[in-house]
């Protein structure tokens, strides 16, 4: 599987602080006193790649397992975790929404506010019977996105930056799939914030979500 890093970006600038000198009189005594103004809240820090204000992961509209088509907006409200995957994988990708399933487990009570997107680049194989039979292996709440023709696969992959390629087996049938084996998070307000390499903890994803949530 190929592991990749998210696409360079422009960190944002840390807000400064102005300081001004007053001179305050007390008694008759002038008294140099340095004021603060302007001041911002210190910026948040997160274990994983702070990503926000890229300019891409920002749209689709696909249709679920469940036969509903799918856009950022309908998750407003929660965290999203997007990952992409097949659901023949035989280690990257189960073990990712194993990881995915425990994040849920360590937020406790706001695991509600959690929504994992499954995107398969492997539609041909991926039915809507198969992937809602995956998702119940892992959570029932998590929702499979399947693009419906090739062409829609090819503009979602072009959008989120990921990789994907067809490996071809002994049969027509057998092949396997290369892709990106990290995974987007989005804040409640439906904007791109993190990206999370593959092999990153659940303990480490968990943290990050429960700072976009004490944040937005």
């Amino acid at each position: 599987m190929s592991n990749q890093t998210a696409p360079q970006m422009v960190d944002p600038h840390s807000p400064q602080r102005h300081r001004r000198l007053v001179i305050l009189s007390v008694l008759g005594t002038a008294i140099p006193v340095t004021l603060l103004t302007g001041c911002s809240p210190e910026p948040v820090s997160f274990k994983s790649t702070d990503v926000t204000d890229a300019e891409f992961a920002r749209k689709y509209e696909i249709p679920d397992h469940l036969g509903k088509t799918r856009t950022l907006d309908d998750f407003k409200g929660k965290i999203v975790v997007m990952f992409f995957g097949f659901t023949q994988c035989p280690d990257v990708c189960p073990t990712s929404m194993a990881t995915l399933s425990e994040v849920k487990q360590l937020l406790g009570p706001q695991g509600d506010k959690l929504q994992v997107l499954f995107v398969t680049v492997d539609p041909e194989r991926d039915t809507p019977d198969v992937l809602k039979a995956y998702m119940g292996n892992f959570d029932a709440s998590f929702l499979a996105l399947r693009p419906d023709s090739q062409e829609q696969l090819v503009g979602l992959a072009k959008e989120f930056k990921i990789y994907y390629k067809k490996v071809d087996g002994r049969t027509a049938t057998s092949y396997t799939m290369d892709h990106s084996a990290g995974k987007y998070i989005f804040d409640t307000a439906g904007r791109v914030r993190l990206f999370s390499k593959y092999g990153s903890e659940a303990k480490v994803i968990a943290a990050d979500i429960e700072t976009l949530l004490k944040n937005q």
